[in-house]
This record gives C-alpha cells, sequence and structure tokens, in this order.
C-alpha cells in the first residue's frame, strides 16, 4: 500500500502547490495575520497558485463583503468566506484559465492572543475545493484552539496548519485519514488542537466523519471528541462553557439499564449542589480510547455501534485519550468553572484505588488524588449486587488495600467521594461482560439487561457481534 510522504517541509509543499499551474484560488484569513499566504509568497511562484488573498479585519468590511453575522469567529461565518470567495474565484477565472484547472478557496476566522485580549484563542479554518476539473467543490472545514502563549507563535501554527490542509487536499483527498494526519506536520505537540473536523462534497460522500473525528485523537491533533446526540461533532468550549458537567465513565459494550440508573441517579444527586441548576448541566457518556483499540487499530464498526447505542438513549458521548481521572477533570476546567461530577460504579473501585494506575507520577496516588479533587469536583459512587448474592456492595463496604483504607476515609469525610442511591435497585446485578457474552450468542436474557430500544438497535443492525457465535 502507497505510504503517506512525510518528509516534505511547510516550505516545500507550498512550493509544489505553486508549482502546479492547474490549482489555483484564493486565500483569505481574518485573524492572527495572513501566515498562510505569505508562506506561499515566500517561496516563490505564487503567481500560479494564488489568485487573490485579503484579511477584512474590520467588523463592517467584512459584514459588507461576506453579509451580517452574529458572530465572527463561527462556523457560519467561515462558511459564508468560502462561499463568497469561491464563487468569485470560479465566476471570474473559468473562461480565462486553462480548462482543466481546479479552483479553490482557503478560509480562517480566528481571534489569536493580543496585548488586550486573554481569552480563548481559537477559530474556524476551512477549504472549499475543486478536486477535479470542473467538478462540484468538496469542503473541509475545522475548529482549531491555539496553544503558544504568543501571538507571532499562533500565527505561524496557523500558517503551518493551513499549507498543511491546502497541500493535504490536494494529493490526499483519496485517503482522507491521511489529510487529518498531514495537519500536525511540522508542529510541535501543543501547539495547535484540532477538536472538530468535517468532511462534505462529491468526493467525501462515503467519508464516516466520526472516524474521521476519532483519528484526530490518534494522530495526536485533540485528546477529545464530543458528539452530539444526533451523531454530530461539537465543539467543546461551546457546549461546556459556564456548564455544570456530569459524566458517566464506561465502556458502553453496550449500554445497559444499570448505566441508565447510574446517569439518572447520579444527576438527581448532582442537583441538590447549590451551584447547579438542573436545566444547565451537561451529561456526557465517556469512552476511553484504550477500549476501541483491537491489536494495533481502532476497531471502526465497535466504536460506531457504541456511539449509535448511546446515542439511542439521548446521551452526548466524549471519546478521549484520559486514562487517569484527573486528567479528564482537567480538560473540563478548560471550559467550566462550574460544579463537574464523574459518576461510577463501584465495581471500578479496583481501578480508581490501583497504586499501579499511578506509577510516574511523583506523589503517586495521593497527588492523583489531589489533582481530581482540587475545587468544586466530586466522584458520585453507585452500588453494585454481585449476581447470585443478596449482598450490595456500596461506597460504605467496599473493600479497597488497607494501607488505603485512611485515604477512602477522608475522601468520603470530606465529601469528595459521595454514594448514590439507585433509582432501580433490581438492576444492581446487571455485569456488562455477561450482556456482551449473551448479545453475540443471539437472542436471550441479555436483553432484559439493555434498554428496549438498544435491543432493537442491535438485533436490526447486528451490533457487536449479535449471533456471531
Amino acid at each position: 500500500m502507497r505510504k503517506r510522504d512525510t518528509q516534505l517541509t511547510t516550505d516545500q509543499k507550498a512550493l509544489s502547490i505553486n508549482l502546479d499551474k492547474l490549482k489555483y484560488g484564493s486565500i483569505v484569513e481574518i485573524g492572527a495575520g495572513q501566515e498562510v499566504a505569505r508562506r506561499f509568497f515566500s517561496v516563490g511562484a505564487a503567481a500560479g497558485t494564488i489568485a487573490k488573498t485579503m484579511s477584512a479585519y474590520d467588523m463592517a468590511v467584512s459584514d459588507d463583503i461576506y453579509g451580517h453575522a452574529d458572530r465572527y469567529v463561527s462556523r457560519s461565518r467561515l462558511l459564508q468566506m468560502l462561499d463568497k470567495e469561491f464563487s468569485l474565484v470560479v465566476q471570474r477565472l473559468t473562461d480565462v484559465r486553462p480548462k482543466n484547472t481546479t479552483f479553490f478557496a482557503y478560509a480562517a476566522t480566528v481571534t489569536a492572543r493580543s496585548f488586550k485580549q486573554k481569552n480563548e484563542c481559537h477559530g474556524w479554518v476551512g477549504m472549499r475545493v475543486q478536486l477535479h476539473p470542473g467538478a462540484e467543490p468538496s469542503d473541509v472545514i475545522m475548529h482549531v484552539r491555539m496553544l503558544d502563549n504568543d501571538n507571532a507563535l499562533q500565527s505561524e501554527a496557523l500558517g503551518i496548519l493551513g499549507v498543511n490542509l491546502i497541500h493535504g487536499l490536494f494529493n490526499y483527498f483519496q485517503h482522507p485519514e491521511w489529510v487529518v494526519e498531514s495537519l500536525a506536520d511540522g508542529l510541535e505537540p501543543e501547539r495547535i488542537e484540532v477538536d472538530v473536523i468535517h468532511f462534505s462534497g462529491p468526493y467525501f460522500e462515503e467519508v464516516e466523519n466520526r472516524l474521521m473525528n476519532l483519528h484526530l485523537i490518534s494522530s495526536w491533533l485533540t485528546r477529545a471528541v464530543i458528539f452530539n446526540p444526533n451523531g454530530e461533532v461539537v465543539v467543546p468550549g461551546e457546549l461546556f462553557y459556564r456548564k455544570p458537567v456530569m459524566v458517566m465513565r464506561g465502556t458502553f459494550k453496550p449500554v445497559n439499564s444499570v448505566n441508565v440508573d447510574m446517569m439518572c441517579a447520579g444527576q438527581r444527586q448532582f442537583a441538590q449542589l447549590e451551584a447547579v441548576d438542573e436545566k444547565d448541566v451537561v451529561s456526557l457518556a465517556e469512552i476511553t480510547m484504550n477500549s476501541l483499540v483491537t491489536g494495533d487499530n481502532i476497531d471502526g464498526a465497535d466504536f460506531l455501534a457504541r456511539i449509535d447505542l448511546l446515542a439511542s438513549q439521548g446521551y452526548t458521548v466524549m471519546i478521549s485519550d484520559y486514562l487517569r481521572f484527573f486528567r479528564l477533570r482537567a480538560y473540563l476546567r478548560r471550559y467550566t468553572q462550574k460544579p463537574i461530577g464523574i459518576v461510577l460504579s463501584v465495581r471500578d473501585f479496583a481501578v480508581l484505588f490501583d497504586e499501579k494506575y499511578y506509577e510516574g507520577m511523583e506523589g503517586g496516588i495521593l497527588e492523583a488524588f489531589g489533582k481530581l479533587f482540587p475545587d468544586n469536583t466530586h466522584v458520585y459512587v453507585y452500588p453494585s449486587r454481585p449476581r447470585g448474592t443478596d449482598n450490595q456492595v456500596t461506597l460504605d463496604n467496599v473493600e479497597v488495600p488497607e494501607n488505603l483504607r485512611f485515604l477512602l476515609a477522608h475522601l468520603k469525610e470530606n465529601r469528595k467521594l459521595l454514594p448514590i442511591k439507585p433509582l432501580d435497585d433490581s438492576k444492581l446485578h446487571i455485569d456488562a461482560a455477561d450482556v456482551l457474552a449473551g448479545l453475540k450468542r443471539g437472542r436471550g436474557e441479555w436483553e432484559a439487561d439493555v434498554p428496549e430500544n438498544a435491543v432493537k438497535l442491535i438485533m436490526d443492525e447486528r451490533l457487536l457481534g449479535f449471533d456471531t457465535e
């Protein structure tokens, strides 16, 4: 199989586009200078590629060109820019350029670090492109966060990212995952985060955008992506801004009735906090990347099945590579100072209190818990009743290693760990592994342990290996 060329520098990529006389278009950038255009100009031969560059900083000027926008750094503004610029380049140049020219428009609207502002540095970046002469255009748009602390460095990083996008789309459009991977070329980790990407148009009709967003994580372009119940990728900063957040961690293979009761019971208790308005709570089902990997590869079908089943219950789903709980909390704290709740089954205490889990940290498990609970964060612990017994395992009687018993007592006494009372204690026996093993054998007792609409989806779509054994 052909491999992607990872040796080209940013300037080499820009020059290769400039030397191709059949790729021609506009580059418009609002915010953080005109670094993408500068890259193409600085390597030479830009007259072969660039029909126009522009930067309309003044809002009145920008509105006059693109139409009014309620928010100037937004997906809708980016689409206005792409619509206008691509239409213009095609209208003006189709009759005067060679017939086999492929036209494009690159656009970016961002807010970068400035002398006056210390706010979130982010923006929308995209490209509309003909991938065959005369073809209807295809789009790739993405939301980015600039992580450098200096305006010049942020501008430089955006310039590299833009060149990568333009080069990647022209050269790798038949391998969309390569387009994603190439975005990171020439960028050190932690300079740019891409937390949303969307492919559309005639050359991307078969692209599963949820998998492309998952590929952002495996390509180290972000640490988490979030899907709403409609399966659409959402911008974390918009979803979490000034909202209390309740997270249920799990594998959800498949989502079962005890998961549903855990979330409902956790939400009810979380809403009792003084700083929580129930109507504002963002409820997440979170899956870690390691549970999606089979061998060395991500199991795409397995991932999509779990997303669809959680969506059938109305859940917003977060996929992350945060194995340690405190890193999940730190991620959410980027966007909100409201309370954070993590709902956890007592069955998972073996992981939470396993000191091996925190190897490599100078302060070990004490440091980890210190980072998990520095402010208004709580872990809500849901009980269990092992199948075949009448005894509940709860926060009050769960066993942890002897040397950690006083730590557990401290966290309970200070209300960092809180017990949850189930809404339906008839579900406490459910074991996710038993449910999965049962559904692989076909219809059976497992159906009583899974929400009815999820059962129907599993059987209709033959998800997660239904009836394969």
